[in-house]
């Protein structure tokens, strides 16, 4: 007992590591987070964040309510099933960036542990595939930009624009004046856990609003601790409105009871998730502390019923029915585990498991005998908390790539913003560089020492 009590300690502590990626535009829309230390004075709290961050009741009526009080986020979840994306993998249908581009995008994938070598340590360190990572998100980020610059170049037809490379922040010498100009998107935070990853993308004209993003890992698997069942969660703060989103790989299996592990999962993920407290020491540090969360993942909920009943049913398209005996939904009206939470209606087929690059369920083919049949189930959701979030989609995509089809929910969410925000907003960005361009001059000059009050302390 006593040596399972220290590596829970040891391993737990290293899966909650903050070192992720982000785009960091060298531009005066910088977002810039100072982690919170054991040496920040009051004083130096103030200066960084001298808005203080506002939640429950006490704060409500401060603000005035405008349609730019509402923000469109996408959120999108897919088990990838370790397979790596090709070169020529169409991101643009799954984001929905030809019709309607979202203000925020959260996207979570999963298994990415079969691309990377599955030994003890990897899995026990929370092996970071930077490659795999990196293409990902050259994929989104392509996507996202170019969806932009076609918009670009058929709005602008008969003038002379020039389309920077998109990995420089393309549309950069476009007008600016005009309220239709189209802003690119970048990556504000970018984690991994061994075969979990999430990534935050933002449209770059919110970036000055963004505050305080902070990562949280919780190892839900072997001895209750490995990176290799468990989550990534990401805070940040947009205006005075805190967001969660929770991206998770529950236990797996079909047998009787093996929800009961999920349920687990998840009542570990919510108690052991912390976030910094930041500056002021008066952030949501608690997953269900922040005004609006967000939860995707494959939760491997499956369906309740006999295995030939399940495939009967699938094959008659009878989603309601077979919703009836849904795990998850079940749970839910238990009162189990997730209580307080709402997932909108499901009128997509169920998205696990499919024989890859096919639309043929596993088991289900005829020819291949001696398989392990799994029964088709929804595994992959996107559930939501708290006020101020409407759910306006509900869908999966069809891209054959793995054994599974990524979902997508898109929300419409309630922000709430400061009368004076724009002039908050362009004064704290020249304070943030200033803080920016300070701090790099430290530690270049390798500098350590204490200073006074008004001062900066640096190791």
């Amino acid at each position: 007992m006593w040596s399972k009590f220290v590596a829970n300690k040891f391993l737990r502590k290293m899966l909650g590591s903050n070192n992720i990626v982000a785009d960091f535009p060298n531009s005066t829309e910088t977002m810039l987070e100072l982690e919170e230390t054991s040496s920040t004075s009051s004083d130096q709290a103030s200066l960084i964040s001298s808005r203080k961050y506002i939640t429950g009741d006490q704060g409500k009526h401060k603000y005035k309510l405008s349609p730019q009080n509402h923000r469109q986020i996408f959120v999108g979840s897919w088990n990838v099933g370790g397979v790596a994306p090709p070169d020529d993998l169409n991101m643009e249908d799954w984001l929905c960036t030809h019709t309607d581009p979202a203000d925020i995008y959260v996207i979570g994938y999963f298994r990415f542990q079969e691309v990377v070598p599955l030994n003890a340590g990897n899995i026990v360190l929370g092996f970071e595939n930077s490659k795999i990572c990196s293409r990902w998100n050259s994929l989104i980020r392509e996507a996202l930009n170019n969806s932009i610059s076609k918009h670009v170049q058929e709005d602008k037809v008969g003038e002379f624009y020039k389309v920077h490379p998109l990995k420089n922040h393309s549309i950069a010498s476009l007008d600016k004046s005009s309220n239709n100009f189209p802003h690119c998107f970048d990556c504000i935070t970018s984690k991994q856990m061994v075969g979990i990853f999430i990534t935050v993308w933002v449209r770059n004209d919110l970036f000055p609003y963004i505050q305080h993003p902070s990562v949280s890992c919780v190892g839900c698997g072997i001895m209750g601790c490995l990176g290799n069942k468990g989550s990534v969660s990401v805070r940040f703060c947009l205006h005075e409105t805190s967001f969660c989103f929770v991206c998770s790989h529950l236990a797996s299996g079909g047998k009787e009871g093996d929800e009961k592990n999920r349920n687990a999962n998840a009542t570990e993920i919510l108690s052991r998730t912390r976030f910094s407290r930041g500056p002021l020491r008066n952030l949501p540090r608690k997953i269900v502390d922040h005004d609006q969360v967000i939860w995707l993942g494959d939760f491997n909920y499956r369906i309740y019923l006999p295995d030939t009943t399940t495939r009967s049913l699938v094959q008659k398209k009878e989603w309601n029915i077979l919703l009836e005996r849904d795990q998850l939904k079940a749970e839910l009206m238990k009162g189990h585990v997730f209580q307080g939470w709402r997932e909108g209606i499901i009128e997509f087929a169920p998205t696990y498991k499919y024989y890859q690059n096919s639309q043929v369920y596993y088991g289900c083919d005829q020819k291949r005998k001696g398989e392990k049949k799994r029964a088709p189930a929804w595994c992959d959701r996107i559930i939501w908390y708290g006020e101020g979030l409407e759910q306006r989609e509900y869908s999966r995509g069809e891209s054959g790539l793995s054994d599974h089809r990524p979902v997508r929910a898109i929300f419409v969410a309630e922000i709430q913003v400061p009368s004076d925000s724009r002039r908050l907003g362009s004064s704290f960005t020249g304070i943030f560089r200033c803080l920016k361009d300070h701090l790099e001059e430290r530690f270049n000059e390798k500098i350590s020492c204490n200073v006074d009050r008004t001062g900066f302390y640096s190791e």
